[in-house]
């Protein structure tokens, strides 16, 4: 991952602060109002607010806004898979409402993502993250579609096309990131869904999700960034919930002696 783009994840700092930073929380709900307000609710214990298409297709740049009022980073997760010119002005209006991350799909071919690349690097911010394989889909769906090979395998493969056309951020299962951070080194960016917590009342619920982990499982494999939704969403005390998916990154990436 280029120096540029490395400084611009900022992931450093003290531990509690650093790992406060790697958590991302999306705001899969209905309306603006009940996104703000559980955004607020767990806001001192995340770093990034994740937007997906329920919240902006209803409320549109708005839901941006949110990320702004609080002071954290806004991952738009449009996951952009189009003619490159259509993606590439997507990119651009994406870049024009401050966000730090946006996704487009890996699946959409070499020139797609060149030209998607070349319109974020137009901005100072905005960190362009690769969609290799949905955390619903397995080694069946795959096969169904008649793509060859295993799961890791084939996000390795669209990975590398990815980083070819000059993305250096990419979304991938936890169970693909050893793979990934293989081929692709320590530098890259990688972002992880699909976490659930250990065991306990609901702690490792699949739901729609077919390729899971726990943070510390995540974080041990090499990933950056974990997208925790529903264990901090659905628990009584979402901050709680959140706080101690901190502390557990925190004790994962700087183990006590």
């Amino acid at each position: 991952m280029p120096n540029s783009v490395r400084q611009r994840t900022s992931l450093g700092g003290s531990s509690l602060d650093e790992a406060r930073r790697r958590l991302v929380f999306p705001l899969d709900y209905p309306s603006l109002d009940e996104a703000r307000a559980a955004a607020a609710r767990v806001a001192p214990s995340i770093g990034v607010l994740k937007v997906g298409l329920e919240l902006f297709v209803r409320e549109g740049p708005r839901a941006v806004e949110i990320g702004k009022e609080l002071g954290l980073d806004v991952f738009l997760d449009l996951k952009l898979h189009d003619i490159p010119a259509t993606v590439a002005g997507a990119v651009a209006s994406a870049a024009a409402l401050g966000v730090r991350y946006l996704t487009v799909h890996a699946a959409g071919g070499a020139e797609m993502l060149r030209r998607a690349a070349q319109e974020a690097a137009r901005s100072r911010d905005l960190i362009l993250l690769a969609v290799t394989m949905l955390t619903s889909l397995d080694e069946a769906d795959l096969a169904a579609q008649g793509i060859q090979g295993s799961a890791s395998e084939h996000v390795v493969r669209v990975a590398q096309l990815a980083r070819a056309a000059g993305i250096h951020g990419f979304v991938a299962s936890p169970q693909e990131v050893p793979a990934l951070r293989q081929a692709l080194g320590p530098g890259e960016l990688l972002v992880t869904p699909g976490i659930r917590l250990g065991p306990g009342p609901d702690g490792a619920r699949a739901d729609d999700q077919k390729r899971i982990a726990t943070p510390s499982a995540a974080i041990s494999a090499g990933a950056d960034l974990l997208v925790v939704g529903r264990p901090i969403r659905d628990a009584a005390d979402p901050l709680a919930a959140a706080r101690s998916i901190v502390q557990e990154i925190a004790h994962t990436l700087h183990p006590p002696r």
